[in-house]
């Protein structure tokens, strides 16, 4: 059974401080923009074997998302990665704070290639 957590403290003043996910939960989830753009799904992750950090997400990007970045492929879709540092939260889905116009330039999203 899923409980959802309470992130609220007494006071209703979100708390502060580091919570740790089972990363299999964020498999599949959307990922939108700050402009409420969906942007694709969590197909997986890049880790540094150094730190044991998760340093990007791959994500499938979505047709409207692909087409907007240039990535569009002719037969399936492109997955891209995104530095971890671009992510606001995390919930029923994952939201970025970067914009679909923001992200055409950006310089650390790259393509994901197996």
């Amino acid at each position: 059974m899923f409980r959802r957590q309470n992130i609220y403290s007494q006071r209703n003043k979100p708390r502060i401080g580091v919570y740790l996910i089972n990363f299999e939960k964020i498999i599949g989830l959307q990922v939108i923009t700050s402009g409420a753009h969906i942007l694709g799904e969590v197909k997986g992750a890049r880790i540094d074997t150094k730190t044991w950090e998760i340093k990007y997400l791959n994500v499938k990007l979505a047709d409207n998302a692909a087409n907007r970045l240039g990535m569009k492929k002719r037969f399936g879709s492109p997955t891209i990665s995104i530095p971890v540092s671009m992510i606001q939260a995390v919930g029923e889905l994952v939201s970025i704070d970067k914009s679909l116009e923001q992200l055409e330039n950006a310089k650390e999203i790259v393509e994901y290639k197996e």
